[in-house]
């Protein structure tokens, strides 16, 4: 058989160009022995209404493919939204890739806030994207009038986060109202993955505001991290396309089984939201008493900055077998440092190993 000359020669194998360009994410997960106050998990158990699940899920659950469907059902029931309008996803990284693949071409843009969840912008960047980064100032406050100007008529997809990671910071309800107004041609994601810890809400809105989306996951209050679940919700007419992208097979089926005990187990969490909100006042009290800066939070975690000194901390908390998590490399967060609040226990541990790291290390306030 012979071979045209044209053909013979050797071709490289090459990534689309956004993807080579894209920035890489490598969560730092190995080596994680310890009490894990680093990635904002819960730090306690899922609902012991999971546990029972998991003890008794049959072997031949694990044959067939998954079916979501009859899960999303339940889950439009507890939180009383259309089931047209929900869909459950392999966490919420999946939702805003999903969002991403649904919208964006190479010449749109994307407004985001940072600094933030990185996942933003990686999702984005895969697609060709612009991103327009809006750089809170030294407060870590929303930027508003900022994030206004920065939306034009190439804006496609706005991205924000409610209470926002790692900050802690929160956006009002009437200005994401207003948002949605404005930008009517852009899917505005509003990602309430710490909603618990917070209280409000627009998920109820999404119903009137066609361009509109709210994310949930159920790695955080819910203890369920390691099944990888999560929940978009959206008008129904929108999330119709955003469904098309969506694989059907993209929840696994112990997840499926586990949610709906999940969800029905609101004693379970209501104790671990206010576990988490003891824990919030009793570590602003001791970073205050300590001088230590810190941003107020509205999440399960407390943005910190320890200055120069940051990974000397994070390094000294390690050797006391605590996990926090360094994030001076996130823009506008150059010596801070995050820590998880879960349950009260974990939380005194944790803030006696931090009292000693500071210590340990000769950690001074600034005059």
């Amino acid at each position: 058989m012979s071979i045209d000359s044209a053909t013979s020669v050797p071709q490289k194998l090459r990534p689309r160009e956004a993807v080579e360009r894209m920035h890489e994410y490598h969560p730092p997960l190995a080596g994680r022995d310890g009490l894990r106050l680093d990635f904002n998990e819960n730090t306690f158990a899922p609902s012991p209404r999971v546990q029972a699940v998991l003890q008794r899920i049959a072997a031949d659950t694990l044959t067939k493919y998954p079916e979501r469907h009859h899960v999303e059902r339940i889950v439009a029931e507890h939180f009383d939204l259309a089931e047209e309008a929900v869909l459950l996803t392999n966490g919420v990284d999946e939702a805003i890739h999903l969002l991403c693949e649904t919208y964006l071409e190479p010449q749109h843009e994307v407004v985001i806030v940072t600094p933030t969840f990185s996942m933003y912008a990686l999702y984005a960047e895969a697609t060709g994207a612009r991103i327009r980064e809006v750089q809170a100032d030294s407060t870590l406050q929303f930027p508003y009038q900022r994030v206004q100007e920065a939306i034009g008529p190439n804006t496609r997809v706005i991205m924000l986060a409610s209470p926002n990671n790692p900050t802690g910071a929160v956006v009002e309800t009437s200005f994401l109202l207003e948002l949605a107004a404005a930008a009517p041609q852009a899917a505005l994601l509003v990602d309430e993955a710490y909603y618990h810890f917070h209280g409000e809400s627009v998920l109820s809105v999404t119903a009137t505001v066609p361009n509109l989306f709210v994310a949930r996951t159920f790695s955080k209050a819910y203890g369920l991290a390691g099944l990888r679940i999560g929940l978009l919700v959206g008008h129904p007419d929108a999330m119709r396309f955003v469904r098309k992208v969506s694989s059907p097979y993209n929840v696994n089926s112990v997840a499926l089984e586990c949610l709906p005990e999940a969800l029905a187990d609101e004693a379970y969490i209501s104790w671990y939201a206010e576990q988490v909100l003891q824990s919030r006042t009793a570590a602003e009290r001791v970073l205050t008493q300590l001088k230590v800066p810190y941003w107020p939070s509205h999440a399960n975690f407390i943005l910190m900055n320890i200055g120069g000194k940051h990974k000397a901390f994070v390094d000294a908390l390690r050797r006391q077998d605590v996990l926090v998590r360094d994030r001076s490399s996130d823009p506008g967060c150059d010596g801070c440092v995050r820590i998880t609040l879960g349950t009260i226990e974990h939380t005194e541990r944790g803030l006696i190993a931090l009292q000693n790291a500071l210590k340990e290390i000769q950690w001074q306030p600034e005059s």
